[in-house]
C-alpha cells in the first residue's frame, strides 16, 4: 500500500502536507530525522502513518500532559485504539497494571522525559521492539533541557539504551543554536534534515503600547468583544489568568474559562475539550495550553504579557489559523508590566546563594559523594522548599560533575561552585539577550514578519496582504462575521463526534 492509500485509510486525509512526505520516507528507511514544520504543518502525522509500516512500537515523548492527552483523543477519534499515555494522569493502580501488560501490544506509547528516568518502565521498554523513537516538541531539549527539566538532556542516553531504535525529532521553531542542541543531546550523529519555512502568511501580527494596565485591560475587552471567535489570550501569571477571565466575564463575555497547571486534570481535560468542541470562545491561559491542540479555527491569539523570547512567541501565535483561514495575533504591552519578562527569567534558575547553601548542607551530611542516589532528593527539597525546577538543575549538574570528577567532597567543593555560578550567569546571559530580541522586536518600525524570520534564519519572500501593523493591516478584516463563519462556528453536537469516531456517515 502506498503512503497516499494510507494516509486516506487512516486519517481520511487525500494528500499530504508540505514536507510530511518526505519526511516519512526518511523514517521508514530508518534514518534519523531532525524535521522543523511550522504549527499547524502536521506533524504527529508523520510518525503516525510510518508506525503502520514499521514493525515494533513508536515511542513519543511529549512535553505536557495535556498535549499528550490530546494526541491520545485525536488517535482515537481517527480509529486507532492501540495507543495509550503513560503520565501522571493515571492512577497508581493504573501504572501498576499497565507494567503487567506487554506493551507491544500498543502501537504508540506516549511518555514524558521524566517517566523516561524511571528504571521500571525503561527495563519494560527494553523488553518490545522499538521501530521509532520520536521527540514531540523537539526545540524543549534547548529551551527547557538546559534550564528546568533536565531529563530532556538524558533522552540520548535512554534512546540508546532501547536499542538504538531511528530517532525523529519534530519541532515547530528552532534556531540553528537550537538545532545543534537537538542533535548533540539526542544523540543523532548523520540526520535528515527536513527545514521547511516557520512563516504563517496567513498571521497578522500587531503590538500595542499602553500607559497602565487598565488601558490594557479596556483595549482587551474591546478587542475580545469585537474581534471574530473562538480565540486565545496569554498570561505569563496563573493569578492573572484567572484576575482578567473573572474581569472579562463581569464585563459581558460569555463564553470565557481560564486555564493553567495549576488547576486539577479533570478541570484541565474538560476545559481542553469544551474549546476544542466549540463549547467555549475564549480561554484565557498560560503557554501550558494549545501546544499541538489540534483546533483549526482558532482566529485571533492575543498576548496580555511579552513572551520572554520570539521562540515562545511564534509557537504560542502557531495556535492561530491553523485551517488556513486569515487570523490574527496581537500584543499588548503596557509600561507596567516592562519588568515582569526579567522576572520569569530570573526565577527560571537558582541563584547562586542557594546552590551554596544546599551545597554546604548535603556534604556536611553525606561527606564524599560518589553517587546521586545517596541522596533522598525528596527529603531535601522538604528541607528547602524551592521550585522543584531548581533541585533538577541541581541535581543534574551534581550528577554530571561526578561522572566527570569520580566524586565530590568538601576538597572539590570549591570547583563545582565555580562551574555551576559559570553555567548560572552564561544561561542567564543567553537568555537576556533572547529578551533583548524580544524587546526589539516589540519596538520595530520595519517589518516585523521580516524581523521575525530573519532570527531564524530566514529571508521573507513576499509580504502578505496583511502583514502587520508596521506594513499596514486592516484590523475590520478579523472582525466581522460571514454568514460562512457562523455556520462553521456551530457547536458540534455529541451525536456528531461519536459518529466522527466511529466513521459513520451523516
Amino acid at each position: 500500500m502506498n503512503l497516499e492509500s494510507l494516509l486516506e485509510k487512516k486519517t481520511g486525509f487525500t494528500t499530504f502536507k508540505t514536507g510530511q512526505k518526505e519526511i516519512m520516507e526518511d523514517v521508514i528507511a530508518k534514518k534519523d530525522v531532525i524535521a522543523l514544520l511550522p504549527t499547524g504543518g502536521g506533524k504527529s502525522i508523520c510518525y503516525q502513518i510510518p508506525g503502520y509500516v514499521m514493525e515494533g512500537t513508536v515511542l513519543i515523548v511529549s512535553p505536557l500532559l495535556s498535549l499528550m492527552e490530546d494526541q491520545v483523543q485525536q488517535f482515537k477519534a481517527n480509529g486507532e485504539k492501540s495507543v495509550v499515555a503513560i503520565n501522571s494522569f493515571l492512577s497508581f493502580s493504573e501504572r501498576e497494571r499497565l507494567l503487567q501488560l506487554d506493551l507491544s501490544t500498543y502501537k504508540y506509547i506516549f511518555l514524558s522525559p521524566e517517566m523516561l528516568q524511571v528504571e521500571k518502565w525503561v527495563r519494560k521498554l527494553q523488553n518490545i521492539k522499538v521501530a521509532l523513537f520520536v521527540i514531540d516538541e523537539a526545540h524543549c531539549v534547548s529551551q527547557w533541557g538546559h534550564d528546568f527539566r533536565t531529563d530532556y538532556l538524558k533522552l540520548g542516553a535512554v534512546k540508546d539504551s532501547l536499542g538504538h531504535p531511528p530517532c525523529l525529532a519534530l519541532t515547530a521553531t528552532a534556531t540553528t543554536t537550537v538545532i545543534n542542541d537537538i542533535q548533540e543531546y539526542l544523540n543523532i550523529q548523520s540526520p535528515a534534515f527536513h527545514v521547511f519555512s516557520l512563516d504563517r502568511p496567513n498571521i497578522a501580527m500587531k503590538v500595542e503600547m499602553f500607559r497602565s494596565n487598565r488601558e490594557k485591560n479596556e483595549r482587551l475587552l474591546e478587542l475580545v468583544n469585537s474581534l471574530r471567535s473562538p480565540g486565545i489570550v496569554f498570561f505569563s501569571s496563573r493569578s492573572k489568568v484567572e484576575e482578567i477571565s473573572e474581569y472579562l466575564q463581569e464585563n459581558g463575555v460569555e463564553r470565557v474559562a481560564y486555564y493553567h497547571a495549576g488547576l486539577s486534570q479533570e478541570q484541565r481535560i474538560l476545559i481542553q475539550q469544551q474549546y476544542i468542541h466549540d463549547q467555549l470562545d475564549v480561554i484565557c491561559c498560560t503557554s501550558a495550553f494549545g501546544m499541538g491542540i489540534n483546533k483549526s479555527n482558532i482566529n485571533y491569539c492575543i498576548h496580555y504579557h511579552q513572551p520572554t523570547q520570539l521562540e515562545s512567541y511564534v509557537q504560542e501565535i502557531g495556535r492561530a489559523g491553523r485551517g488556513g483561514d486569515a487570523s490574527i495575533a496581537i500584543l499588548l504591552k503596557s509600561k507596567e508590566d516592562n519588568t515582569l519578562p526579567g522576572f520569569i527569567l530570573d526565577m527560571e534558575l537558582p541563584d547562586f546563594e542557594w546552590v551554596s547553601t544546599v551545597t554546604n548542607d548535603i556534604l556536611e551530611t553525606y561527606g564524599t559523594i560518589q553517587h546521586i542516589s545517596i541522596i533522598p532528593v525528596k527529603e531535601w527539597m522538604e528541607k528547602f522548599p524551592e521550585q522543584e525546577s531548581h533541585w533538577r538543575f541541581l541535581v543534574f549538574h551534581l550528577e554530571k560533575y561526578i561522572e566527570s570528577n569520580g566524586s565530590l567532597d568538601q576538597n572539590k567543593k570549591s570547583n563545582f561552585l565555580r562551574m555551576i555560578d559559570e553555567q548560572i550567569k552564561n544561561r542567564t546571559a543567553y537568555k537576556m539577550g533572547k529578551l533583548a530580541y524580544m524587546n526589539d522586536w516589540t519596538e520595530v518600525v520595519t517589518c516585523r514578519r521580516e524581523m521575525m524570520l530573519a532570527y531564524f534564519g530566514e529571508t521573507l519572500q513576499r509580504a502578505p496582504s496583511n502583514c502587520c501593523d508596521v506594513c499596514g493591516l486592516d484590523l475590520n478584516e478579523f472582525t466581522h462575521y460571514t454568514h460562512a463563519d457562523e455556520k462553521k462556528g456551530e457547536t458540534e453536537t455529541w451525536g456528531k463526534l461519536l459518529k466522527n469516531i466511529f466513521w459513520q456517515e451523516e
